[in-house]
This record gives C-alpha cells, structure tokens and sequence, in this order.
C-alpha cells in the first residue's frame, strides 16, 4: 500500500473549509476550485479529477484514509490529473452540476462524488465511492484513474464532439417544465392522497429505509388538516413525529436530532448532525405543539434548541454547520452505551431507564446500546405506578446524570463553518420558538444571530456564502437570500423591531434583481454577476433543505400581504403557476412548494396587537397557541403603530390600544373583527374562524 505518512502541505491549507482543511496534509496536490486549477489544466492539457464530500460524510474519510493518503495513489493522481477538491456545502453549485451527471449516467448518487473532467469542465466520467482495490463489485480507484487518463488520451476527439450533447442535457436535468398551469385545490388533495399511499403506517415516516425526516412534507399535511378539518392527516404527523422523537434518530441524552435513521423504524441513525435538519424539525414540533397542546412536542423542541445553543453557536452569533459522525474513528462511538457503563453511572435506579430505553447487557447496536424509547412514556409510567409528570421528571434527571458523563468522552468532530442558508433557517426557528413558547432566552438568541448575519454575512446589499474566523467569503446563492429574508421576516414578527421587516424588503427586493428571470417565471439558483461554470442552474425540488424558489414564493406571499404589495404577489403567482403540473404528481419533492401553494389559497389571517407590555399577556397567550396554515403578524408594544410602520404595513392604520389595553386586530378574507380587549372576545373569534 505504500508509506502513508503525509510529506507536506499542499494547497488546501490556505483554505477555511474544515472539509478542505482535513486534506491539507494529503499527498496528493489538491486544488481548492478557483482560476488558478481551471487556468492549470487548460495550460497542461491534462484532465480535472474533481473530488466533492463534505466534513461530517462517514465515507468521505474513507476514501481519503484509503487513497488520498496512499502515496502510490496519490502520485498517479497527480501525474495524471490537475486534482480539485470541492466543499459542497460552500459550492452547492459546482456540486448539484456534477451531481446530476453522475445520476444521470450511472442512475444514482451520494458522497464523496468522485467525477473527471475535461480542461473545460465538461465531464466525461464519474462515480462515487471507491476503493483503494478492485472491491465488493467497484473497480479499485487506481484502475479507476488509469482508465479515465486512457479515455482522455484515446477517445479525445469522441469526448469533444459529445461535450455540448453533455451541457445540453445538464441544462435540461436541472430545469422543469415550467406550465402557464391552472392553480386549483385539487392540486393540494392529490398531494395528500400521494403522500398517504406511501406513509408507514407502522412506524410513520414515508417509505422504506433509509427514512428521512421529511419536515417539509409533514408542515404540508398539518396545513392541510387545519385547512380541511381531514381527520385522517394529523395522526400521519404525530406517528412520525413521535416514533422520531422517541427513536434513536433522537439524541436522547443531549438532544436534536441526527441526519437519518438507516431502518425503517428510527431507531439506528446515520450519527452526523445537522444544523438544518433541526432548524427545520423544531418548526414542524412547534406547530404539532400548536394544533395540540401536547407538552411532549414542548418538551423535544426545547431539548434541540437548547442542544444547538450549547454545540452549535459561535460566541459572535452564528451557528455552525455540522457535527461528525465519527469519534475515535467510529462512526457513533460518541452516543452509545454499553449496559454496565449506564448502571455505573445510575445505579440501582438504572433498571426501569435501560427497560425504558430497550438498552440491553448484548446490546442492540452492534455489542451497544443505542438509547430508543420502545414504549410511550404514559404506557410506561402507568406500568411502574407513576404519574406521566414523575415518570419524565425521572428520566430527565437521569438523562442529565448521563451527559454529565457522555461529555468526558472524545468528542465528534465540529464543522465550524457558518453557512447563510442555514443560518436562516435556525433564526426562523429560533424566532418562532420565541414567539410561541413566550421564551426571551429564544427571541434574544434569535436576535443575536440575526445581527451577526447583517454584521457579518451582508456587504454592500449582496449576501456571503460563508463565514470562518471572521472572513465572510463566496457569493451567496438563492437558497441564502431566500432563507436570510424568511428569518428576518419571522424575526419581525415574533420582536415586532421594524428593522428585521426593513432589512427583508431589501434583501427581497435585491434577491429579485440578481437572481430572477422574467422569462421562465422562476429564480436561478446563482446570482447574474456569478462565476459562470459549464451550465446555470435551477434548483426547484425541496431536498434536504427547501429550494431556494419554494422560499422565495413563500417569501413574496408573506411579503406581498404585509406591504399590500401586488407585484410581489403577482411573482409568487407566476411561479406556482410553473409548477402545478409537478406538485400534483410528485408531492413528496415538493414539500415546501406545497405550503406555498396553500399559502396561495388562504384564507390568509392579518393579525395585528397593539399595547402589549409583555408575552405573558393573557391576549398574547391566546396568539401564541393557535396555529394559522396562512398568516402574517404585526406584534406593536406601544399604544399605536408608528408612521413608518403604518406606512409599510397598511392594514396596520388606525389600530390603537383601546383605553390603553392590549387590543387584538383580525383580518380574514377582506372582512375585519371588532378590537378585541379580552380573553373570552378573542377565544370566540378564533373559534369561529377556525
């Protein structure tokens, strides 16, 4: 295999990815993607090896472990390639193009993606995985390399005559075909039928393994059920969700929730860590929390946000993009538990919490324990005599007891990387999280990333993409738009502070400038002044996180009934129109789409509150537990909105706090409450609108 031990420091080591940083002392001479590897390999006529992953990918470190390490390997990458390594999560763009022609020619995908290129960027071959021999059917990676090498050398004229067939069907993967379609209802319960037929209805969740959280497709159908009254939707939700919170996908001991659970019934999760994944669940459990009033959904998004403002927040207010899999080499060593390590640490109280959390002497994950709640938390107290309260009393007590412990051991490995994108989609959570639990320790940590991302991330009204050790680098895509402005508008409507709403106005405004064509009723996924690479990408499904369209639609809506704007409710329109065709026949891509859509059929809700003087106010209680599936909010502390205000939100004109008193003002289909001063006025109304 050849001697392993690293000689020197190759380009990588000037870069601030930490997913860069972890191959700056590989052999093989990487360049971080930029003019100088592009300019490099058209002036050597050499081909590109192009290398994509990402810091917390359990594979990623395998493959560098067995071949980018390996100086065997890494002397005929470099003899026979210009070698390029990409963060993903820095260049979402580089990575979706290649990404697409990898799927496209081998029918499936994944990290790290491993794709040649031409000098000009056109790719000829790729794949994902492999490894350092001919392996469990993969052709090992030097066969692999000298095989591409051969290609370019040999078949060079074949390459270029089919380079523009390439580009041509790159552009068309990652376009749509956009419809003048008619928006209906009908759109909507398509969509729910879809969504049931492939519901678990053992374990929830949609599929088979590997199951994803899917909180997008989830805020969808809880929409539904409050719009329909469907008696069968809301149970769809609250199985996942509380097969997931009691699941090992779950961090039991320190809570939030890992990437995926690899079987069907959440129990053993791929261990990395996400800030988006959170972000995104504590929205959906703040909503269930809503629509039911269940202290147990209370419970979970506490115990994520509380998770990601210990491990996840930098002291200047952004939060960091990932924890790793692995520890110690192992991917979960971190968070499982060997029988006798919990009894050393509970003692003779450690029975009835191993019997809870189905830990076991043989183990249940591979000689370990993976902490997963077999039984509800009620059928379980009722079975040890206990009320639900002192059941959960005790096992939280116990669960810290662990942390204690757990939190002596070799640590995952932290992307420290702050990302715009995902960074609004936590200010959002954060800033509903402090407006419906009435929590100043959520709304002030919302507050201060927010700062941290006008500080920081805005420069001269374009966003950054990134951020590390105080420089802001790459300009920022749409999905970083569309999420900065989603968090400032929720941050707004949650602290009623004008400037959050002022700064999404602008950053709206900015965001349809750069990124907007007028011809195909939809955004480009980068900016018109952006590096130009091989194709101009699209992005219009709800993956992982939500497109940068989808927010962008829900965006404009929000926007357009705050301000009474008509051409922002015009572009929402325009879009949705595009895609009525795909919603319809492939909800579960769509999720967010689909909340869009809803929004669009309304009725949408104008709440206003005048002269509150705190979140305890019984009226502001009342608010805060109702779920509206469409509504835009206007929260006033004084006992008048100001001009300004009243300027930019109009139906916010004339409100005032009557005698003084909190008032509450509601808007619903061109048709307005009476001020509302008290609490039975209040809970009538919402009744009756419900």
């Amino acid at each position: 295999m050849g001697n392993q031990i690293p000689v020197h420091q190759n380009r990588l080591a000037k870069e601030t990815s930490p997913y860069l940083l972890q191959h700056k002392n590989n052999p093989v001479d990487w360049y971080p993607w930029g003019e100088e590897a592009l300019t490099h390999a058209k002036t050597l006529d050499r081909p590109i090896l192009l290398s994509i992953g990402y810091s917390a990918c359990h594979w990623c470190h395998v493959m560098e472990r067995e071949s980018f390490e390996n100086n065997e390997i890494a002397s005929l990458m470099n003899k026979k390639f210009v070698n390029i390594k990409v963060d993903r999560e820095e260049r979402p763009d580089i990575d979706s193009i290649y990404m697409n022609y990898v799927q496209m020619t081998t029918g499936s995908g994944g990290w790290p993606l491993t794709v040649f290129l031409t000098p000009t960027g056109v790719p000829f071959f790729g794949g994902t995985y492999f490894p350092p021999t001919d392996h469990f059917g993969r052709p090992g990676f030097p066969r692999v390399l000298e095989s591409a090498a051969t290609a370019f050398k040999e078949r060079r004229i074949e390459l270029e005559k089919t380079s523009p067939e390439i580009v041509k069907q790159l552009e068309k993967s990652s376009s749509l075909e956009v419809s003048g379609g008619h928006l209906a209802a009908e759109i909507l319960e398509k969509a729910v039928s879809q969504m049931s037929r492939s519901f678990d209805p053992k374990y929830g969740g949609f599929g088979g393994a590997p199951k994803f959280p899917q909180a997008m497709s989830l805020g969808f159908l809880i929409r539904n059920h409050c719009r329909t009254g469907n008696p069968d939707i809301l149970p769809m939700v609250e199985l996942t969700l509380g097969e997931m919170a009691r699941g090992g996908i779950f961090d039991q001991v320190g809570g939030g929730f890992h990437r995926y659970s690899v079987d069907e019934r959440w129990f053993a999760p791929h261990f990395e860590k996400m800030l988006y994944d959170n972000a995104l669940l504590v929205c959906i459990y703040l909503e269930i929390y809503q629509v039911t009033g269940s202290t147990f959904w209370h419970e979970i998004v506490i115990r994520t946000l509380d998770f990601l403002l210990r491990e996840m927040m930098g002291k200047e207010g952004g939060f960091y993009s990932a924890l790793d899999a692995d520890s110690e080499g192992k991917e979960g060593r971190f968070y499982v538990w060997l029988e006798e390590e919990i009894k050393q640490v509970l003692g003779s109280s450690a029975a009835e919490f191993c019997d809870y959390y189905s830990v076991s002497m043989k183990g249940n994950f591979e000689g370990t324990n993976i902490l997963y709640a077999r039984t509800d938390l009620q059928s379980m107290a009722k079975q040890l005599g206990l009320s639900e309260e002192e059941f959960e009393k005790t096992l939280t007590a116990k669960r810290k007891e662990l942390f204690v412990v757990r939190e002596k051991r070799i640590r995952p490995g932290l992307d420290d990387k702050v990302l715009t994108a995902w960074n609004g989609l936590t200010l959002t959570a954060f800033a509903r999280a402090g407006f419906v639990l009435g929590s100043d320790i959520y709304l002030e940590s919302a507050i201060k990333n927010a700062e941290f991302l006008e500080r920081e991330m805005i420069k001269e009204g374009q966003i950054h993409r990134t951020w590390k050790n105080g420089t802001a680098r790459l300009n920022g895509y749409l999905e970083d738009y569309a999420a900065s402005i989603e968090g400032f508008l929720s941050l707004f409507e949650a602290s009623g502070e004008i400037r959050w709403l002022r700064l999404a106005i602008e950053l709206m405004d900015r965001t349809i400038e750069l990124f907007w064509d007028d011809d195909n009723n939809s955004f480009f996924f980068t900016s018109h002044d952006h590096e130009q690479l091989v194709v101009r990408q699209k992005e219009y499904m709800d993956n992982a996180t939500p497109s940068g369209n989808s927010t962008c639609c829900l965006n404009l809506q929000r926007l357009g009934w705050l301000l009474e704007r008509s051409d922002y409710l015009e572009l929402a329109k325009r879009q949705l129109e595009g895609m009525s065709h795909a919603l319809g026949r492939h909800p579960l891509a769509f999720g967010n789409w689909l909340q869009a859509l809803d929004f669009h059929f309304g009725p949408v809700t104008e709440v206003t509150v005048v002269g509150y003087e705190s979140w305890n106010d019984p009226l502001f209680e009342l608010l805060r537990n109702r779920f509206f599936p469409a509504k835009v909010f206007v929260p006033v502390s004084s006992l008048e909105p100001s001009e300004e205000l009243m300027r930019m939100v109009p139906f916010s004109m004339g409100k005032q706090a009557l005698n003084g008193m909190t008032t509450v003002y509601i808007c619903r289909d061109s048709v307005c409450s009476s001020p509302l001063t008290n609490c039975t006025e209040l809970e009538n109304y919402l009744n009756s609108i419900e």
